[in-house]
Formats: C-alpha cells, structure tokens, sequence
C-alpha cells in the first residue's frame, strides 16, 4: 500500500512528494521495479523510487524525478526487499509545474496511478 502524505511545491522551483510504502501481503516484495525502467537510472539508483512520475493532465506534460549531476535520482534509495508488514518511508522531487497547477496524478511502477493535490 502506498500513501502519499505531502506534495509541497518549495521555493526552489521545485515539488517533493513523501510518504510511506507498506508490504500488507505475506510475501517479501523486490522493489526493483520502482526504479523505473531507464538504463542510466537504474545504473546509479537501484531499489529507489526513481521511476516515480507526476503528470499534469491540463497542461499535458509528464514530469520525471529530479537528478543530481552525477545521475543519482532525489529520491528515497536503497530501499531493496519490503519484507510483510514493513512500513518504509519515501520522498521523491520533481520539477514544479506551473504555478495555477495545484493537481497532478502520481504514478510509481506496480501502483494505480492516484491524483494529489500540490500544497505550498
């Protein structure tokens, strides 16, 4: 189960979503998916929440997890096998959309896409 707790758009131009991501089923989960599926990504982020997205519907534009110059994603890393019943808690940036957008949809791979509201 995924909750996303805050979506907070900050002065720097940009919005971090944080939450919690919890295994409620009985068998240990690999997060390798949630890395996303792009080479370079996965090369320097394995077990994050890189492959994270925000997309704003009326402005038509995907936007994807902010990285550092060395590639490495701002996001929660190294979360490797959710084991049942394990709670972990995640971040992930993003460029901010457009100031008037206050509504995005959230998606992270294996997860129905959920629509959040932008604080901030």
């Amino acid at each position: 189960m995924l909750i996303v707790s805050e979506a907070k758009r900050d002065a720097g131009g940009f919005v971090t979503v944080s939450g919690t991501i919890t295994n409620n089923g009985g068998e240990a989960v690999n997060t390798v998916h949630w890395a996303g599926t792009e080479t370079d990504v996965l090369a320097k982020n394995p077990n994050s929440v890189a492959g994270a997205t925000l997309i704003d519907k009326v402005g038509k534009k995907r936007y994807y997890t902010l990285r550092d110059t060395d590639g490495r994603c701002l996001c929660t890393t190294g979360l490797g096998v959710l084991v049942p019943g394990k709670t972990s808690n995640f971040f992930v940036q993003f460029p901010a959309p457009p100031e008037g957008t206050q509504e995005v949809d959230f998606t992270l791979p294996t997860f129905a896409t959920a629509t959040i509201k932008i604080s901030g």
